[in-house]
């Protein structure tokens, strides 16, 4: 075997390999954000997740891969390469064309889960199955091709984002701040005077799992995005990634424990996810000072920021804008100022900071802008927001009758702790009795 072959053989094995951390990633979205919501939203939120791989797998593949990769069309999106027809000869692979769409396939999913949690408990199901198709056919794959896309318009400004800080947190964490906005806030999460009440989460262990599975899948997310098995950076992605996430809950869980006197777990999640967010665009640009520096300060900033919105009275259930949308757009600047090849801290220059600045605005602004449009619409059709009545009764109930802890449910029978049986009676008749 001659080694152009066997190079090809190991990057395609390690794309595979990491893009299916990313798909499990997916298992990590699941059990955050059903442990964040109440329990009897707890099969709504996993059957939001479901759609997101289900439809989101079939519409990137039948038109947002074309549209994120296909051949360029004024710097804006692609126009070939639908449902992986023709060749990908542009793109100058080192891997299987079908192996690249399903690496960016797992990128793709995870911009609409960020979405799905921001609007737990309250959307409708139908509404969210056409939004899931139209951010994964289109709102993701335009903003994404401009980034990412051979002669994309940011890609030709000399935009870094190397996995995504930009391209899918900041688009899709803007994308959930629309979604947010336009289904409206809970019943019961603010008073009259602007006040918000604590709606408490329903399983913080299985919040923590879910954020464990997020942290793992998260190395197959940065260094993945290689695409070379032997690229001689691997390791200090890998690295970089690991610090960056792990200052980030330091500074989150420090900042509440001195603030309050109490470590807060939910804000520790959340910083952990923040410091992620906020490396994914510079993992392989900048130093591993750099990482602990971008993670910690995105611990704080996280924090900051859910404050901030909670006082626009945007209800987000599990902070997705703060740690995805706001933390991306920091992580995406942050390349500007520590890239060690072109930041303005590093090496003096300004010209990386300024198209890392507007790269982020604009890819921010087209998840908001096309969000809320898109939900305008879908609007008209079915109703974004569940009804009163659904939203109280539970949306497990309402969209899909059935609970996710039957054992819990107040009509299951209990028996006495100590049954008296009567001789030859069993335990089935006294079940009958």
């Amino acid at each position: 075997m001659d080694t152009q072959t066997l190079s090809f053989g190991m990057n395609t094995i390690w794309v595979i390999l990491t893009a299916s951390m990313i798909f499990f990633m997916e298992g990590g979205f699941a059990l955050l954000e059903a442990g964040f919501v109440r329990s009897k939203n707890n099969v709504s939120i996993l059957m939001k997740v479901f759609v997101d791989m289900i439809f989101g797998v079939l519409a990137f593949y039948t038109i947002g891969f074309g549209v994120m990769f296909g051949m360029d069309k004024f710097g804006l999106f692609g126009s070939s390469g639908f449902a992986l027809t023709g060749n990908f000869d542009h793109l100058g692979l080192a891997i299987p064309a079908d192996a690249f769409w399903l690496f960016q396939t797992a990128f793709a999913i995870a911009a609409i889960s960020i979405v799905s949690g921001a609007v737990a408990e309250r959307m409708n199901f139908k509404a969210y199955i056409l939004f899931t198709l139209l951010m994964t056919a289109v709102i993701y794959p335009v903003s994404g091709h401009w980034i990412w896309g051979i002669d994309g318009w940011l890609a030709k400004l000399g935009m870094k984002d190397f996995a995504g800080s930009a391209a899918i947190h900041a688009m899709a964490g803007f994308a959930a701040f629309a979604a947010a906005k336009k289904v409206g806030a809970r019943i019961g999460k603010y008073n009259e005077d602007g006040s918000a009440n604590l709606i408490s989460p329903s399983n913080l262990p299985l919040a923590a799992i879910g954020t464990f599975i997020l942290w793992f899948g998260w190395f197959g997310f940065n260094a993945g995005s290689t695409l070379n098995a032997t690229a001689s950076n691997i390791g200090t992605i890998a690295a970089a990634t690991l610090l960056a996430s792990a200052a980030g809950g330091a500074s989150a869980m420090l900042y509440t424990l001195f603030k309050t006197g109490k470590a807060d777990i939910s804000f520790t999640i959340n910083g952990v996810l923040a410091g992620l967010v906020a490396i994914t665009a510079g993992a392989a640009f900048v130093g591993l000072g750099s990482a602990l520096l971008i993670g910690a300060a995105a611990g704080v900033l996280m924090i900051w920021a859910t404050n901030k919105i909670d006082g626009l009275k945007v209800d987000d259930p599990v902070g997705a804008v703060a740690v995805h949308g706001v933390n991306g757009a920091f992580g995406t600047i942050a390349v500007g100022l520590f890239a060690i090849d072109g930041g303005l801290i590093t090496t003096g220059n300004w010209n990386l900071l300024a198209v890392q600045i507007l790269g982020t605005v604009a890819v921010s602004l087209w998840g908001y802008l096309t969000t809320a449009g898109s939900l305008a619409l879908i609007d008209k059709w079915i109703p974004v927001r569940v009804s009163v009545e659904e939203e109280l009764a539970g949306l497990d109930i309402s969209y899909h009758g059935t609970g996710a802890y039957h054992d819990m449910q107040a009509d299951v029978p209990k028996f006495p702790v100590e049954p008296q049986l009567q001789p030859g009676q069993t335990v089935i008749g006294l079940e009958s009795k």
